[in-house]
C-alpha cells in the first residue's frame, strides 16, 4: 500500500484520494476479479462511485487505514446492491464464483457467490460483529494484519484468533451452499 506521511490532524475524502486511489482500485479490481465477463461496473468506475458516497458524508479521517477500512465497505455495498439491482437471482442466474486469498486455505472448491457471502457476513456480525469485521478489513479491504489490528484496536494474536474462528464459521455456514451447486 502506498504510505503517506500525515500530520497530527483529521484529513478529508479529497486529501486522502491522491494518496489511496491506486489502494482503492486495487481493491476494487479484486472485487470484480470473479464477475462475469460483461460486468457493467469497472473498478475505476466502483471507485468513483465509493468515492462519491464517501465525499457526501463529510467525515474527517484519523488514518489511511480506518480510511480503507470504510471505502471497502462502501464498495462492498455498491456492488452487493448492483447485483440486486441486476436481478440476477429472480432470473434464475448463479453469479460467478468470487475467490477470496486466503480463504483457499479452509478447503473450499466452489466459491460463494457476492450475494451469498454478504449474507453470510450479515450473519456473521449479528453473532460477532468484530469477527465480521476482521473478514471484511482482511479479504475486501486489502488492509495487512497489522493495520487491520490498529484499525479494531486489538492485538495481532486476538487478531489471528478472530480471523482463524471467522473463516471456520464462513466455512461451515457456507458448505450447504457448496454442496448444492
Amino acid at each position: 500500500m502506498t504510505e503517506v506521511a500525515y500530520s497530527k490532524s483529521k484529513l478529508t475524502v479529497d486529501e486522502l484520494m491522491p494518496s489511496v486511489y491506486d489502494d482503492l482500485r486495487r481493491i476494487a479490481y479484486r472485487y470484480l476479479l470473479g464477475e462475469a465477463p460483461g460486468h457493467t461496473l469497472r473498478p475505476t468506475a466502483l471507485v468513483n462511485e465509493a468515492y462519491v458516497k464517501l465525499a457526501g458524508q463529510c467525515t474527517e479521517w484519523r488514518d489511511k487505514s480506518r480510511f480503507l477500512a470504510v471505502a471497502a465497505r462502501v464498495m462492498r455495498h455498491i456492488l452487493v446492491d448492483h447485483a440486486r439491482a441486476q436481478g440476477r437471482q429472480k432470473r434464475g442466474l448463479r453469479p460467478r464464483k468470487i475467490t477470496l486469498n486466503e480463504l483457499t486455505a479452509i478447503g473450499a472448491r466452489n466459491w460463494p457467490d457476492l450475494l451469498d457471502l454478504d449474507k453470510a457476513l450479515l450473519k456473521l456480525a449479528e453473532h460477532d460483529k468484530r469477527k465480521s469485521q476482521v473478514i471484511e478489513l482482511l479479504f475486501f479491504g486489502g488492509l495487512t494484519y497489522e493495520q487491520c489490528a490498529e484499525v479494531l484496536n486489538i492485538s495481532a494474536v486476538t487478531l489471528y484468533r478472530e480471523l482463524k474462528m471467522a473463516k471456520a464459521w464462513l466455512y461451515r455456514e457456507l458448505a450447504p451452499i457448496e454442496r448444492t451447486v
